[in-house]
């Protein structure tokens, strides 16, 4: 049974999120020894994580670490580390991308994959099967908004949303009302850890570290070019065959940035210069629709919203009652009116994809704040993008009438830089190393043994959440490394070496 003091192990994982938990998932059932390392603990399972004063108002739950934009403005990303990572706050809308969202798109500035569709299907498939997806009746408010909506606007189609939720949910009308942006106590949502982790958390080669931070990858047996292990906050030292990066697109290239300037391998490493950019975040607006008739469904985001004269976006319902729709409202509006307010309103979420630009970027500290600290840099401005810019403008205006004509007054609220839910694309997966980080097999250019299965190596953002995509590529990726790895233990014991 592998303990935290062990040290030694045939892979490290740095990140319990989609990829992560995905990757450790695959390669213990594998039959190899496997250390996933977490920086935050698990969630705790007393109700509080569906509380909005303690989710919303307090952010109890949100990693504190303070970051600079472009401009050197201070901003808190809306990150959190514990155990399943994002997952256990989002994640329950598990679309896939479509396979025209693998092929470059030169004008709407979006680099293409270095796989194709197909070679994701069986582990689309996988993950699927593991995370229960199923889709839901549309409830009545939703059916009489969107009857309404196809019918004087037929240019928008309806299509059932695939869910990661618990078929029981619909019976427990607290987790029913709060599963979007909130971690469900009862594992009533498929997330990381309750789809995948859990079913290897107690295997003898899986060893969880939580509570504590990777803060440097370290070279094998003093030479660079290797990845050996990992140190930890604590000082501790792991070592491994080789690393897995799934800390997430903001925090993953932080990790391969120092380590490849500390060793001066800026210049060996071909897609040095590729770390950390082509950050993408999607275009994201909420908008509130308002009607006389109160609103009583449960669950809510039943279904997507497409339209071919937007092709690159979509629209799908918030999953947020009453109460947490007024918290959506302007504070200038007195909170009875707001509440009266929320009970009528529809909640959307308005997404448009955003291509690749080279400038938006997360990086290692590059500079002070004022007060002498060195915090990590998002540079990342929508005006680079702007045909995707000018098709979330003409996605805001297309619905908001669409709604309008099914008797709702809409207003909306774009999500800022700190909405960081669907980031994505800073490692980004290529053929070509000079233009991208890591290859078709997740490895990275230039490095042996360090391989990433998060969001950062997404080519593109696609118009839908990226959650099932990433669960794909990693199932995919270690699948294909476990191979690897025990073709070579295999070799190593024939050739007769220990």
């Amino acid at each position: 049974m592998i303990t935290t003091n062990d040290r030694e192990f045939d892979v490290i994982i740095v990140g319990s999120g989609a990829g992560g938990c995905a990757a450790a998932f695959t390669l213990v059932n594998a039959g190899l020894r496997v250390a996933l390392i977490e920086k935050g603990r698990e969630l705790p399972r007393d109700g509080s994580t569906l509380d909005i004063d303690k989710v919303v108002h307090q952010g109890c739950f949100k990693s504190r670490e303070s970051w600079l934009d472009g401009r050197g403005r201070s901003f808190v990303p809306e990150e959190y580390f514990n155990v399943g990572g994002k997952t256990k706050w989002y994640g329950a809308a598990l679309l896939r991308y479509a396979r025209t969202e693998f092929s470059p798109d030169p004008a709407h500035q979006c680099r293409g994959w270095p796989i194709s569709h197909e070679d994701l299907t069986p582990y689309y498939d996988l993950a699927s099967e593991h995370l229960g997806i199923r889709v839901f009746d549309c409830e009545p408010d939703l059916k009489r908004i969107s009857d309404k909506l196809l019918k004087h606007s037929p240019r928008w189609r309806a299509e059932p949303m695939p869910l990661g939720l618990a078929e029981g949910i619909l019976s427990n009308r607290d987790e029913a009302r709060h599963f979007d942006g909130f971690a469900s106590p009862s594992d009533l949502k498929a997330d990381a850890e309750t789809a995948f982790l859990s079913y290897v958390r107690h295997a003898p080669t899986l060893g969880l570290f939580d509570g504590v931070a990777v803060i440097d990858l370290l070279p094998h047996d003093q030479s660079p070019a290797q990845i050996g292990g990992v140190l930890l906050a604590d000082d501790r030292v792991l070592k491994g065959r080789c690393v897995l990066l799934a800390a997430g697109a903001l925090h993953s290239p932080r990790l391969l940035q120092r380590y490849l300037e500390r060793h001066a391998l800026q210049e060996t490493t071909p897609g040095f210069g590729e770390v950390g950019r082509n950050l993408k975040l999607h275009l994201l607006t909420a908008m509130i629709a308002v009607s006389p008739s109160t609103k009583s469904d449960l669950i809510r985001k039943t279904r997507i919203f497409l339209n071919d004269d937007v092709p690159h976006s979509s629209v799908q319902p918030l999953g947020f009652d009453g109460e947490l729709i007024a918290t959506l409202i302007p504070s200038w509006v007195h909170h009875s009116l707001a509440r009266q307010i929320g009970r009528r309103a529809y909640g959307f979420f308005l997404q448009t994809e955003d291509g690749s630009h080279a400038d938006n970027r997360a990086v290692a500290p590059l500079f002070a704040d004022t007060t002498g600290i060195p915090r990590p840099v998002m540079d990342y401005d929508e005006r680079r993008l702007a045909p995707a810019l000018n098709e979330h403008r003409r996605l805001i205006r297309r619905f908001r009438r669409a709604l309008l004509r099914a008797g709702m007054i809409a207003f909306s609220q774009r999500i800022g830089l700190a909405g960081t839910a669907h980031v994505n694309g800073t490692l980004i997966a290529g053929d070509d190393p000079r233009t991208s980080v890591v290859d078709s097999d997740g490895k990275v250019h230039g490095l042996r043994a360090l391989y990433v299965v998060d969001g950062s190596v997404l080519p593109r953002s696609g118009r839908v959440n990226p959650s099932l995509t990433i669960y794909a590529w990693s199932l995919r990726t270690a699948a294909l490394l476990s191979k690897r790895l025990r073709s070579t233990a295999r070799e190593a014991s024939a050739s007769g070496v220990a």
